[in-house]
């Protein structure tokens, strides 16, 4: 079996109550990439506003040592949540897939109250984001059951590695 590549990630947690001190959800993310082998290549946490995310969202899709954007919370249907009108515009292409697997597999742990979750994906400038629920559970839950396989080069029959990697740099 080939050597895994590791990719880049940066993890963008949007809260309008916690700070970085507080972020469990950014926590786990973080410690799960770095545990499968990747890299952090950035973090923050801003709030629920749809142009301050796409601000920070963009300068990382065109950063090209940058391979994936994980985004946790403002996927339910409170309030503020506005992380699918606010990344939507960003996909060149939308991974439906991933929202799909999402709550089929969300659903064995919290039942019909999947249906809350907006969780998507897309692909920008051959950078995967991948917005995520706010709660621990559910980033854990993404992860385990979608995202490691999905991000590791060895997991076949296909992964996203190859179009990711396709014309961008590993390592900044």
């Amino acid at each position: 079996m080939s050597e895994a590549i590791s990719l880049n990630i940066a993890v963008l947690t949007l809260s309008d109550t916690r700070t970085l001190a507080e972020d469990r959800s950014g926590d786990t993310l973080v410690s799960l990439l770095e545990e499968s082998g990747h890299q952090l290549a950035a973090r923050d946490i801003i709030p629920d506003d749809v142009y301050k995310m796409r601000a920070i969202v963009s300068q990382w899709i065109a950063d090209p040592a940058i391979q994936v954007i994980l985004t946790t919370g403002g996927t339910g249907f409170s309030g503020r949540d506005s992380t699918p009108e606010a990344m939507r515009p960003l996909f060149d292409t939308e991974i439906e897939g991933f929202g799909e697997t999402f709550r089929q597999v969300s659903f064995q742990e919290i039942g019909s109250s999947t249906i809350q979750s907006r969780a998507l994906a897309g692909l920008a400038n051959r950078t995967a984001i991948f917005c995520l629920p706010g709660s621990t559970g559910a980033c854990k839950t993404a992860w385990n059951s979608i995202l490691k396989e999905q991000l590791d080069s060895r997991h076949r029959p296909c992964n996203f590695v190859g179009i990711l990697l396709h014309g961008k740099q590993l390592h900044s």
